[in-house]
C-alpha cells in the first residue's frame, strides 16, 4: 500500500511528457491540414507541458533515467518534426529543396542539442544552455509564423522565415550561452523588481498576444549573439 503514492507520483511527470508530444503530434497533423495558427500555437502548449514536467519531477522527487530519455523523445517530436514541418509547409515548399534542406537541418540539429545536453548535463541542473534550447527555437519559429500570417508577410518575405529557421538551427548547436531561468534569484532583494517586470510583460502580451510573445523570444535570442559578440574581442586579446 505504500508504495502506490510513489508509482503514483513517479507516473505524473510522465503524463506531462505524453501530453507535450500529444501537443507536437496535433500541431503535425493541424500543419499538414492547412490550419498553421492552430499548430503553431499547439507548439506553444506543447512548451508548457515541457516545463511543468521536469518542475514536477523536481518538486516530487520523482526523476528517473527514464524520464530524461523519454522527456528528449517527446521534445523531438514537439520541438524537433513540428515546427519544421510547420515552416516547411507554411512557406518552405515555396523554394523547394532549399526548403526541404532548411526543415532537415532544423530536425537534425535540434537532435544533436538534445544529444549534447544530455551527455553534458547527467543530472545536474545547468545555469546556462549552451546554444538555443530547443523549445526556444521551436517557439520562435511558431511565433514567426504567426506574425507573418497575421501581416500577410509570408506573401512576400517567406524567404526571412526559412533563413531564420537556418540560422536559429546552427545557433541550437553553437556554443554561444543562453540563460536557462531554472535558479532565479527570488530573495527579497530582488522578488519586487522580479514582480514588477512579470507585470509589465503580462500586460504587454495581454494586449499584444502574438507581438509580446515573439518580442520575448526574439530578444531572447539577440541576447545570445549580443553577448558573444561583446566577448569575442576580449578572448581575441587573451589569446
Amino acid at each position: 500500500m505504500k508504495k502506490r503514492p510513489s508509482n503514483l507520483i513517479y507516473i505524473l511527470p510522465n503524463l506531462f511528457t505524453a501530453a507535450s508530444i500529444f501537443s507536437g503530434v496535433f500541431s503535425i497533423i493541424s500543419a499538414v491540414g492547412g490550419n498553421f495558427e492552430k499548430a503553431a500555437w499547439l507548439i506553444m502548449l506543447s512548451l508548457i507541458f515541457d516545463g511543468l514536467d521536469g518542475r514536477i519531477a523536481r518538486l516530487t522527487n520523482s526523476c528517473s533515467k527514464f524520464g530524461v530519455e523519454f522527456d528528449s523523445l517527446a521534445d523531438m517530436v514537439a520541438f524537433g518534426v513540428a515546427p519544421a514541418l510547420l515552416m516547411y509547409l507554411f512557406v518552405g515548399q515555396e523554394f523547394g529543396r532549399f526548403g526541404v534542406v532548411a526543415s532537415a537541418l532544423f530536425v537534425i540539429f535540434g537532435a544533436i542539442r538534445l544529444a549534447r545536453f544530455n551527455v553534458m548535463t547527467m543530472s545536474s541542473e545547468p545555469s546556462v544552455f549552451i546554444g538555443v534550447p530547443i523549445p526556444a527555437a521551436a517557439v520562435f519559429i511558431s511565433l514567426l509564423v504567426l506574425l507573418f500570417q497575421k501581416y500577410g508577410f509570408h506573401d512576400d518575405y517567406g524567404i526571412v522565415i526559412v533563413l531564420l529557421s537556418i540560422l536559429v538551427s546552427i545557433l541550437m548547436v553553437s556554443n554561444i550561452r543562453y540563460p536557462s531561468f531554472k535558479k532565479v534569484d527570488l530573495s527579497p532583494k530582488h522578488a519586487m523588481k522580479l514582480f514588477v517586470v512579470i507585470l509589465f510583460v503580462f500586460f504587454f502580451i495581454f494586449m499584444f498576444p502574438i507581438e509580446g510573445f515573439a518580442l520575448m523570444f526574439i530578444i531572447y535570442i539577440l541576447y545570445g549573439l549580443i553577448r558573444a559578440a561583446m566577448l569575442l574581442p576580449k578572448r581575441v586579446i587573451k589569446k
